[in-house]
């Protein structure tokens, strides 16, 4: 299949790459670092752009676009170190989209398009990267469930005014919404991750009760798993554009032994391997885009194939970057190592390259005699 980049995709990748490059620059990163609190100001000008409403459908007021007109939201948001909720927002909206029933649809979908804040929490304490393989539990008492188990990794759960949660009910895995105002008190905790332009929470369930009509009428987690590769997928592809922009202005600035250090080959050849993978990042991950966008039976491939490569590349260019700096580059102070946290961030999750070519080989291999 083709790489299908159409006009409203152009118009998205100019407006959000010009919006993140003012909003995001390196210097207002690092103030938000140590941040406890969301930007709202930011958050509503990305809801007034209308690009929470993206994939929700028209009916429910949204834009009706697809994911893959998303794609070049993130790859920007990625090439500017943003941290919002944008991405765990825009796929708890997927999973609504996808699994949940037209009045549970009616609810929200059109408040999260609007400026409500949604996240997923689906990484249980063991961190495996099997979303049905759920440790966290769900008893059914009439018309109530009641939860137990805790996740971890939920981003901007403080924030967010929906959390859907995976459980185990009645033996099968299962997603649960669950609103702001049903959370004890003491249910979030920080924690302290890699990535540090990310608010990640532990999330308590014991003791929570919530309706039963807040069941989703289904988990496709397959269907989940690829939106969320697809879209870490684009974020690094945005990061590795990044982090070869800042390693280039600094080969072309730091000299040695009088020269500019960008012109021995040491340091040329890794950078040239660089800009190589990124091209090579950026035709799979639209090329899965498209291929999610026409639900073609190839999805899976070309979307474990585009977040395999892109974990491998930007975690290699973030590296480099460090250590193209020396011993600047291992200091707090040094710009590459807040893009080399964000690759191994996203390299993790979902599963890393190592873990993701172990998928491949019975998509790509059985049929071949």
């Amino acid at each position: 299949m083709a790489i299908v980049f159409g006009e409203e995709q152009a118009m998205l990748l100019e407006t959000a790459a010009d919006f993140c490059q003012k909003r995001s620059p390196i210097e207002l990163v690092r103030a938000r670092l140590d941040s406890s609190e969301l930007n709202r100001d930011l958050w509503d000008e990305m809801s007034s752009l209308g690009w929470l409403g993206i994939n929700v459908p028209e009916s429910f007021g949204g834009l009706g676009l697809g994911l893959d007109s998303i794609v070049p939201v993130v790859e920007s948001m990625g090439r500017y170190l943003m941290g919002s909720p944008y991405y765990a927002s825009v796929l708890a909206t997927e999973i609504l989209v996808h699994d949940a029933s037209d009045e549970q649809k009616a609810a929200w979908l059109p408040a999260l398009s609007s400026g409500a804040i949604g996240t997923v929490a689906l990484t249980g304490e063991d961190g495996s990267w099997l979303l049905d393989n759920v440790s966290a539990t769900a008893v059914s008492e009439g018309d109530t469930l009641s939860l137990k188990g805790s996740k971890c990794f939920v981003t901007d759960a403080d924030a967010a005014d929906l959390i859907i949660v995976s459980v185990m009910l009645d033996g099968e895995a299962s997603l649960v919404m669950l609103e702001r105002d049903q959370l004890p008190e003491a249910a979030l905790k920080r924690e302290e991750i890699i990535d540090q332009t990310r608010r990640s929470f532990e999330l308590a369930l014991d003791g929570v009760e919530v309706p039963a009509s807040q069941v989703l009428p289904q988990a496709d987690f397959s269907h989940l798993e690829r939106v969320a590769m697809l879209l870490l997928a684009a974020e690094m592809s945005g990061g590795l554009s990044g982090v070869l922009h800042l390693i280039i202005d600094y080969l072309n600035t730091r000299k040695a032994f009088d020269r500019y250090i960008g012109s021995y080959q040491s340091l040329k050849h890794p950078s040239a391997d660089i800009l190589l993978s990124l091209e090579a990042v950026r035709s799979h991950l639209y090329h899965a885009a498209t291929e999610m966008a026409e639900a073609s039976p190839q999805a899976e491939t070309a979307v474990i194939m585009a977040k395999a490569l892109a974990s491998e590349a930007y975690a290699f260019a973030g590296d480099r970057a460090v250590q193209f700096h020396g011993g600047f580059g291992f200091t707090f102070e040094c710009d590459a190592q807040l893009y080399l946290r964000r690759a191994l961030w996203c390299q993790n999750q979902f599963g890393d390259e190592s873990y993701l070519r172990q998928r491949l080989e019975p998509l790509l291999l059985d049929d071949v005699v």
